[in-house]
């Protein structure tokens, strides 16, 4: 997309690519209402609050449009996400080649028990157990830029099972219960059919410990770089029990590492404390806000001692990379790699660490995009406004990477509407009031 156009045309060019994925052209007016509202500033991205800023003239005709395309239009989230991809994809790899896929989950905060997927679990935006929906994320990231491009919520096991609330909050019935790795691999397969350039999958310790997520990633020729807890267990290379056979009754014979007392693996906590603080060698990986980020690092050659249920191969060596920092009386991280045996502990970091990137993706997409405002109960309603937060947050970061912050500051190529003082949302103790 040229420099030499404004905003507002490269806009209403990317609206006319969605259209294509959405149909019918009398959805293209909510459409552009629906990401214009989301782009533009205000505290609340609900529906109401939105259709107030675009034409508080007409909030009621704006609200029932808006409303329908969201929660009810049975427009394809996929088809309209291979849209944001082939918009947005060739502008950031402009930046950089695609380095890694970031794979991670984000909660909503909510305080009713009627909306999809609620249910008491661990919510990382509050940092604690409470009544919230999570939804698992694919995004593409290079130094410079991420984009989420895949989305998918969490179904609880309470809420697969209820047949009433099935019917009454439209889950498909093609949607069961599945854990959060497997909806992530989900997602990695869709990526991968859609030939998306490949990166190294990173993951913290929530898809990392399971050994069958890793697996299938080794499986399908990907790369990762994934978090680990303390007490995954593990051999130095070179120094693990020798490799035999099982018979089985049935079967080709299963070749594993036998664990015995000659040779025990250990929780790779305890193989970071035998290499010993001396190993650990500070290593700095990029820029922070105000100084360079910098701790210190060591990494060493291991086979995992966790195998992998229901499969006969044998632990290939990969890289156990932990964190020391400076005056903290235990290693706070770990990470299991497939990057190449010849790759440098510096590498291994900033690899490891570009996960800070999902951070600044959530960060703007609830903040200044208003991905957890959605106010409906439905699943076609959560994923439609999931894809329109992640369209509108697309063309952002396709500016961003047309004119970097450093040339001009980026604003919307449209202006809210303003709202009468007399205004009063639905919900409001006061005309000027927000709603609930």
């Amino acid at each position: 997309m040229p420099k030499q156009t404004t905003p507002g045309h490269r806009f209403d060019a990317y609206m006319n690519s969605l259209m294509e994925a959405i149909g019918h052209t009398d959805r293209f007016t909510p459409l552009r209402n629906y990401c214009s509202g989301l782009l533009l500033p205000g505290e609340r991205k609900s529906v109401e609050p939105m259709a107030a800023r675009i034409d508080p003239a007409h909030v009621q005709s704006k609200h029932q449009s808006m409303h329908h395309f969201i929660a009810d239009a049975p427009w394809s989230d996929d088809a309209v996400m291979q849209k944001i991809i082939d918009y947005a994809l060739p502008i950031i790899e402009t930046l950089a080649p695609i380095e890694a896929w970031i794979v991670d989950d984000t909660g909503f905060p909510k305080k009713g028990r009627h909306s999809v997927g609620v249910a008491r679990q661990y919510c990382g935006r509050l940092g604690k157990q409470d009544n919230c929906q999570v939804a698992v994320s694919v995004s593409l990231a290079n130094e410079h830029a991420s984009l989420p491009v895949g989305f998918r919520l969490y179904l609880p096991e309470e809420w697969a099972e209820d047949a009433k609330r099935r019917h009454a909050c439209g889950i498909p019935e093609n949607i069961w219960f599945q854990t959060k790795p497997t909806i992530a691999m989900d997602i990695i397969e869709t990526l991968i059919d859609r030939n998306v350039p490949r990166g190294i999958v990173l993951a913290d310790a929530g898809y990392g410990n399971d050994s069958l997520f890793r697996y299938q990633l080794t499986e399908l020729g990907l790369m990762y770089s994934v978090g680990i807890q303390a007490t995954t267990s593990a051999w130095i290379s070179g120094m693990e029990a020798p490799v035999v056979q099982t018979a089985l009754r049935r079967g080709r014979p299963r070749t594993q590492v036998r664990r015995d007392r000659d040779h025990p693996p250990l929780s790779v906590l305890d193989l970071a404390r035998q290499a010993g603080e001396s190993s650990f060698k500070r290593i700095q990986w990029r820029e922070g806000s105000s100084a360079v980020l910098e701790s210190r690092f060591w990494a060493a050659r291991v086979l995992c001692a966790h195998p992998v249920r229901g499969r006969s191969t044998t632990p290939s060596v990969e890289w156990l990379l932990v964190e020391w920092p400076q005056g903290a009386s235990a290693p706070t991280k770990y990470w299991l790699s497939t990057l190449p045996a010849d790759t440098s502990v510096r590498r291994l970091v900033y690899v490891a660490k570009m996960r800070w990137r999902i951070e600044r993706d959530y960060e703007e997409l609830k903040s200044e995009i208003g991905i957890g405002h959605f106010e409906g109960r439905g699943w076609r309603g959560f994923h439609h406004h999931a894809i329109m937060c992640i369209a509108a947050y697309a063309f952002l970061v396709a500016e961003r990477g047309l004119f970097p912050p450093e040339e001009e500051p980026w604003a919307p190529p449209f202006r809210a509407a303003v709202v009468p003082s007399s205004y009063r949302p639905r919900g409001s103790a006061h005309p000027l009031g927000k709603t609930r």
